[in-house]
């Protein structure tokens, strides 16, 4: 994995921690959430990410995870399924717990291996927010 690095050989910190799945549910995030005050969140950290910064990809809660109802002192209350979801985003995309890289590099990876070639719902069609996760074609696939 080729990281960033500063003249000085260092690596520099990444902004942000980002679990890997929460790639996938970026790429639909349309304003809606667990509640109002999680979604304006939601919306400011993608806004953030936007800007490209350098992230670490996590397997524990997040930037993201922050203001979420199902987060319990820093562990999800769903923890089995999302680290299964954070496990098989890993593994589709080649990468590991900890890799640093930009957001817009890690979201190609998202794309190219899991969204484009339609394999979302293989790892996630089980979640409660599954319904909104579909592009355009897809959607009107769905309703056929």
């Amino acid at each position: 994995m080729e990281e960033k690095k500063k003249a000085s050989g260092m690596t520099p910190s990444p902004s942000y921690e980002i679990r890997a799945h929460h790639g996938m549910c970026l790429a639909f995030f349309q304003g809606k959430g667990y509640s109002d005050t999680f979604s304006k969140h939601m919306g400011e950290v993608k806004q953030l990410l936007d800007t490209n910064p350098l992230i670490r990809i996590t397997g524990e809660a997040d930037a993201i995870c922050s203001v979420c109802p199902n987060n319990q002192e820093g562990v999800c209350t769903s923890s089995e399924t999302v680290v299964e979801y954070d496990r098989q985003v890993l593994l589709r995309c080649g990468l590991s717990g900890g890799d640093v890289m930009p957001f817009r590099e890690f979201e190609k990876k998202v794309y190219d291996s899991i969204l484009i070639p339609g394999k979302r719902e293989e790892i996630c069609g089980d979640c409660g927010w599954n319904a909104l996760c579909y592009f355009e074609n897809e959607k009107k696939g769905k309703q056929r």
